[in-house]
């Protein structure tokens, strides 16, 4: 079983640490994982992205377009500049976040007004929700990251308790249930 993972988003969504959470999955899974990231411009708002292939005997992290078994996005525009990448009948996992980038805030570019169509459009398997709102619902708006890595997992032959151990090594012990929960809460949205 091989997979490829892209994740993208906007600096601060926690791409980096969804990224982790998978490979150590994938790791107790016995398979093997790689990964690498771009950071761009990640602390001024920019895109990131992280690259994640898990299965056996995997040497390289890098995902050619066309060819990424699911797209994870934090940030729906994000999801859109990164369709490529998307294999013909991939998942895409997307959160329904805007963040507006300074270009458009400040008049140059315009943000799509249409997204939600858009993605429909172009992600014939679309998992499509808000991280955020669901994360503020759990107290904390930056559990959006981890109740997306639930709802990819779907797409992933780990138990609940691989994910939950994965997540357990991947946060700090004070967050552990707050993110497990997030997580469950992810694996159990209603999507593709």
């Amino acid at each position: 079983m091989n997979r490829s993972i892209l994740l993208c988003g906007v600096g601060g969504q926690g791409i980096l640490l969804a990224a982790k959470v998978i490979g150590a999955a994938a790791e107790l899974s016995g398979l093997s994982a790689v990964s690498n990231e771009t950071h761009g411009m990640a602390q001024r708002g920019g895109s990131v992205k992280a690259q994640v292939k898990i299965g056996e005997n995997v040497l390289s992290p890098l995902i050619m377009e066309g060819t990424a078994d699911v797209l994870a996005a934090m940030e729906h525009a994000e999801a859109l500049r990164n369709a490529h990448y998307l294999r013909p009948g991939g998942l895409a996992v997307v959160s329904a976040h805007s963040i507006v980038p300074v270009t458009a805030t400040s008049g140059k570019a315009k943000y799509p007004d249409d997204i939600p169509e858009r993605l429909a459009r172009v992600f014939p398997r679309l998992a499509y929700c808000d991280c955020e709102s669901k994360a503020i619902g759990l107290g904390n708006p930056r559990l959006a990251n981890t109740i997306l890595v639930g709802m990819l997992a779907r797409e992933l032959p780990f138990g609940d308790d691989v994910w939950h151990e994965a997540i357990r090594r991947s946060v700090k012990p004070k967050f552990l249930e707050e993110n497990i929960a997030a997580f469950n809460m992810g694996r159990a949205t209603v999507g593709a």
